[in-house]
């Protein structure tokens, strides 16, 4: 049972610093912020759920049934996330690269608190047990200062290191191709390791740079003890609300220029290029016939195809796929039947993630999972986490990772320049 009051706020952009600062006393953390882009499928500008009542952690044995059970016990709101390695739920697959990070493959709370902020007016839930806690933590809140971070642990130079050389890229490029020679399959997306050990570094001060620097609509904090996220994604995975069930995979990039006219063209250039179309056009196919998986008949619809998305980072491709799922399948099952996200894959999905796993050096974990959340009436939002770096505090390991796809028409070069474009804005807020 949750307690909800309403309370108007006069400047969202401080008060989410607020929120985010104040939140940060608890064991676990789930901030979600749009930055304010104009994104026709959000509900919310920001969430922020704390405080754990029940949790679900576990490896990918049987998680999603695991999370299917938890999500129709609770029917209450769940903050968390789905890492990559959950296909091996999915398929007969499994995961052998090296793992620095250590995060659990599966982990969900239903949190005592809940912030919601649409606009100028926040919505605050908090379960019953804690209700009376309301006004002292809003004052608490709104009396935070929004300056002088703690430093302190932030002192430590994080030299970074590239987990696979420039030379070695190429030459796995080279062994994918081959199979796209052979037929084996058709697209695949193929992604690199950055990484430092014994670092020491502020949590949230990086996010709180990374976000500035990409604002982004499905930026995340995430905490979990000593596992943190610092997401600035810019893609969807899945939303469903009611009955519909949207997906919106990116493929394609291309730099922003700071000219007007040069910036303008290079968005032209990826609408126009044969080779980003091609991959694009290939993963929306794939998550039309994924999403057929639990659909009503005939209500798979590509709303939107190749679209070109900018952000202060990158343009970007992107469509957009619909459908209406049907009632005899449960919630999770939506899920369980488009994971892993194509556009983090390739095509057909079960080869792919095969041939990735042998040309791959790390294991993803959360890097290409997914996070989000669900609401009490089984509608959920999750995006994809990339442009994201995942930190061990226990362990001092900090990483993220980059990635392409790949086709036949793929220049390796430019591949690998691609790839350090994504890694820009990662790279300048941990050097």
């Amino acid at each position: 049972m949750r307690v909800s009051i309403i309370k108007p706020i006069p400047n969202p952009i401080v008060f989410k610093k607020q929120l985010l600062r104040w939140s940060q006393q608890f064991r676990e953390v789930a901030f979600l912020d749009s930055n304010a882009y104009p994104e026709t499928y959000s509900n919310y500008d920001c969430l922020l759920a704390v405080d754990a009542f029940t949790a679900l952690k576990t490896d990918y044995h049987h998680a999603f049934e695991d999370l299917k059970q938890y999500q129709e016990a609770t029917k209450d709101w769940l903050f968390g996330y789905l890492s990559y390695d959950l296909k091996n739920d999915v398929e007969r697959l499994e995961s052998h690269n090296y793992d620095g990070l250590h995060f659990p493959d599966l982990f969900f709370f239903q949190p005592k608190k809940l912030f919601l902020l649409k606009g100028n007016q926040l919505e605050i839930q908090y379960l019953s047990m804690c209700d009376d806690e309301i006004g002292i933590d809003f004052d608490e809140i709104t009396g935070s200062r929004t300056v002088d971070l703690d430093a302190a642990l932030d002192e430590k130079p994080i030299h970074i290191h590239q987990r696979i050389s420039k030379e070695n890229y190429l030459l796995k490029i080279a062994k994918i191709q081959e199979h796209i020679l052979h037929g084996d399959i058709y697209e695949a997306n193929f992604c690199m390791e950055f990484f430092a050990e014994k670092a020491m570094l502020n949590p949230l001060k990086k996010f709180e740079k990374l976000n500035e620097i990409s604002k982004p609509p499905f930026a995340v904090f995430f905490k979990n003890n000593n596992h943190f996220l610092l997401s600035a994604s810019p893609e969807r995975y899945l939303k469903k609300d009611g009955e519909h069930l949207i997906s919106q995979p990116i493929k394609g990039t291309a730099k922003r220029f700071l000219n007007p006219d040069e910036d303008e063209n290079s968005k032209k250039r990826l609408l126009a290029d044969p080779k980003e179309r091609a991959e694009n056009i290939m993963i929306t196919d794939l998550v039309r016939n994924d999403l057929s998986r639990t659909a009503q008949k005939g209500s798979v619809k590509v709303v939107e195809l190749c679209a070109i998305y900018s952000f202060l980072q990158v343009h970007q491709m992107i469509s957009t796929i619909t459908s209406k799922i049907d009632s005899q399948y449960p919630v999770v099952a939506a899920i369980k039947t488009t994971f892993p996200m194509g556009s983090m894959t390739g095509a057909p999905k079960l080869s792919v993630m095969k041939i990735i796993e042998e040309q791959e050096e790390t294991k993803r974990g959360l890097y290409s999972g997914a996070v989000g959340y669900f609401t009490p009436n089984g509608d959920f939002d999750f995006n994809v986490v990339i442009r994201s770096i995942l930190y061990n505090q226990e362990n001092e390991y900090v990483s993220f990772s980059v990635g392409s796809a790949i086709t036949a028409l793929s220049n390796p070069e430019a591949e690998y320049a691609e790839c350090l474009l994504k890694a820009k804005a990662m790279l300048a807020v941990l050097s």
